[in-house]
């Protein structure tokens, strides 16, 4: 062993979820990148204080000064920063405060040309009373100054503890509750996209979803969350399922994808087990059939690259994560490369970006 103290569980409790990340093992193993004047867009991350390890917008203009032509990114629904007073329903719109603020401090280029947080994706609660929800939503606008660009109810649920412990907040069937979908009718007038974070048995729920509202963009999150823990450690037979249901849910045009979210404990790679992290190539390796087969089924223009940072910083660092992607996408032509980092994620966040070249380049 390498002395290092072991993996450890995130201290909010989610065992499944999160690994705790250790600096010092991720400095075991650094990369120079790959490509290093490719943009990238970010197409997800997070930003948060307690309970878990902090990682706010010096973190990650940390990790983006890695080589990497790292442009912008879009934040991603934390559960932070809500307001501690007022109506229950509107507490959320302080996360989005809290993002659009270092979006300000990003845009005003004192930090670097990374433009962090350039586009917002908040709590969307959608069950509660619409009228509640449509209240919301316009707050959350307001608060985005021109950057809130849609929202994320996480209904990832699956009935074994092991995949997903009990919460009140996850139940099954939450995409096709009638309270639901009468929230998320509200998206589509104002223009705001889903995030969808589903475990995969899920993808048939979301895809009829997606069927009847054809109007509303949704973006799956980690590639329809094809989980490796508890009943689905045989990963041959969670890909049979998990891609027959992938290609179904491709079909419907107004659904995008993002590649990413492969280092929680519970997608089941544990290379945060290892004494020292893996490399680009052996994180390219592992994850080739994955995300060969999402990108063949949505196409590079309906398919982006995530970050997920920092839950996935437990199990590599930002630089190799980047290196990885660009080994699997090797093989596309530059205009399709160029959709993957950086295109699809601009587009379907509508992010108000200054035209962006490839470092060195006028």
């Amino acid at each position: 062993m390498n002395g290092l103290p072991p993996a450890r569980p995130d201290p909010t409790g989610n065992k499944l979820a999160y690994v705790a990340y250790r600096q010092e093992w991720l400095d075991l193993h650094r990369e120079e990148a790959i490509e290093p004047a490719l943009p990238i867009v970010d197409a997800h991350h997070h930003l948060y204080e307690k309970p878990r390890p902090r990682y706010l917008f010096a973190d990650l203009l940390a990790d983006a000064a890695c080589g990497h032509n790292i442009v912008a990114t879009v934040y991603m629904q934390s559960l932070s920063m809500y307001r501690q007073d007022g109506p229950e329903h509107l507490r959320s719109v302080g996360e989005t405060e809290f993002a659009n603020g270092y979006a300000a401090m990003a845009a005003s280029g004192v930090y670097g040309p990374v433009r962090a947080c350039a586009g917002i994706v908040g709590l969307g609660q959608l069950d509660i009373e619409p009228a509640k929800v449509g209240e919301a939503l316009d707050a959350h606008i307001r608060a985005g100054n021109g950057r809130f660009r849609g929202v994320r109810h996480i209904t990832f649920w699956d009935a074994d503890p092991r995949v997903q412990p009990p919460s009140p907040d996850r139940t099954p069937g939450m995409l096709g509750d009638a309270r639901f979908r009468a929230g998320f009718a509200l998206l589509a007038p104002r223009r705001l996209s889903f995030d969808a974070y589903v475990c995969f048995p899920q993808l048939p729920e979301l895809a009829d979803l997606a069927r009847r509202f054809p109007g509303t963009a949704i973006v799956l999150n980690h590639l329809g969350g094809p989980v490796g823990a508890g009943p689905y450690a045989a990963r041959d037979a969670v890909f049979e399922q998990w891609s027959a249901s992938l290609r179904d849910l491709a079909r419907l045009p107004n659904v995008a994808v993002k590649i990413g979210g492969l280092g929680m404990r519970v997608m089941g790679f544990a290379f945060h087990d290892r004494d020292v992290p893996p490399t680009s190539m052996e994180l390219a390796e592992a994850w080739k059939p994955w995300v060969e087969e999402t990108i063949q089924s949505f196409g590079p223009g309906r398919c982006m690259f995530e970050s997920n940072f920092p839950p996935d910083r437990g199990s590599f660092s930002y630089g190799v994560l980047w290196n990885a992607f660009k080994r699997l996408a090797v093989g596309y032509a530059a205009h399709e490369r160029a959709e993957l980092f950086s295109g699809t994620a601009a587009r379907v966040y509508r992010l108000n970006l200054p035209a962006f070249h490839a470092k060195g380049s006028t």
